[in-house]
């Protein structure tokens, strides 16, 4: 962002300013198959993405109200899948308290190769004891990840470190029955919202040099979730002498 976007903000530079602002980004889309193997396939041409610098309560307004209009109330099976911030399953519990909530299967991998790696320098063999936990994880098997993380004997600081992570994955057990969802024929990743960062917005916000108004950045995004969405002609709608570029 600009310096005048960011001015008083503190942010992880070694300066201590913020240099960035956050935009939150959701994908929704429909699922109603399955593919040879069994695992969920989302439904072509389904997904509608929308964003926002607002505040996380304003985000979920607006998520709720686009569930709406694509008919969530009538969907037999809705879920909502995020990668484990708190504010996010507070929000799916205030709007969408029917929904099944699932922490993206990647971000809780990355939290226990986090969590193995707190342990490598104790347990005797680290790469062992990792496949054991991430076949635990896979199964949704969180009691069976605690109680192996709590069998080694740490002291100080360590200790509630060990303790911090180990939190996250039992703050989330309920959202992390992996072998239940998959059972289910639910997605357990996230890569629609993950792709959907990538592309919809870093691809064009991200580029090297640039720097943003705020509001510039809220324009071209809303625009970017519009054309990703497949709703651009709804928005820009062609004059009658107007044709298709060759």
């Amino acid at each position: 962002m600009t310096p005048a976007e960011t001015a008083g903000r503190p942010g992880k530079g070694d300066d201590g300013r913020a240099h960035t602002r956050e935009v939150k980004l959701a994908c929704l889309f429909t699922q109603t198959r399955l593919d040879e193997d069994g695992r969920p396939l989302a439904d072509r041409g389904s997904a509608s993405y929308l964003a926002t610098f607002a505040p996380a309560e304003e985000f979920g307004a607006l998520v709720a109200a686009e569930a709406i209009r694509r008919g969530s109330r009538h969907i037999r099976q809705l879920a909502v899948i995020g990668d484990g911030a708190k504010w996010i399953w507070v929000l799916a519990a205030a709007r969408f308290p029917e929904a099944t909530q699932i922490v993206d299967l990647y971000h809780a991998r990355e939290h226990l190769h986090d969590l193995a790696d707190h342990l490598a320098f104790i347990v005797s063999d680290p790469d062992e004891w990792r496949a054991e936990r991430l076949a635990e994880l896979d199964a949704g098997n969180i009691e069976a990840i605690s109680r192996a993380a709590r069998a080694y004997p740490l002291a100080g600081v360590k200790t509630g470190e060990l303790e911090t992570k180990i939190g996250y994955f039992e703050a989330n057990a309920v959202r992390m029955r992996y072998a239940r969802f998959r059972d289910l024929g639910l997605f357990t990743g996230s890569g629609a919202v993950e792709g959907g960062c990538k592309n919809v917005i870093g691809a064009r916000l991200k580029q090297s040099g640039m720097r943003w108004s705020l509001r510039g950045a809220d324009a071209i995004t809303h625009l970017r979730c519009q054309d990703a969405s497949g709703t651009w002609n709804q928005i820009w709608p062609k004059i009658h002498n107007q044709t298709d570029a060759a």
